[in-house]
């Protein structure tokens, strides 16, 4: 569905074919980051998330792209920043992490739901 075409300037940016809005938004550790922008119109959307500098340290950032409200992953994005790494099994374990942490929640809201 996206295509993620560059970060520059502090901005993640893709493209999407779709012919409806994508209704995105993207998480940073389970929180929903503020900013993102969907421009252009059916078969060629533009999407531009800011990332926060306040988030930039060193070590590895895992970013979600998922259907907004939903737990839905549609693209990921990361970014090392730091010492370079002899191997990017920092990267994976982080977006492991990340992607564990939503089935968790999901998990969790249906074994709630099921009881109520």
């Amino acid at each position: 569905m996206l295509e993620t075409t560059r970060i520059k300037g502090g901005r993640w940016e893709a493209r999407s074919k779709a012919q409806d809005r994508p209704e995105l938004e993207v998480r940073h550790l389970g929180e929903v980051l503020e900013g993102l922008e969907v421009s252009g119109g059916p078969g060629d959307w533009r999407i531009v998330q800011p990332i926060p500098r306040e988030l930039l340290n060193e070590g590895v950032l895992t970013f979600l792209v998922c259907r907004k409200g939903r737990e839905e992953i549609v693209d990921r994005f990361t970014l090392v920043a730091g010492a370079p790494l002899a191997e990017d099994l920092r990267a994976e374990i982080a977006l492991l992490r990340a992607e564990l942490d939503l089935l968790k929640r999901a998990f969790r809201q249906h074994c709630a739901e099921s009881e109520g």
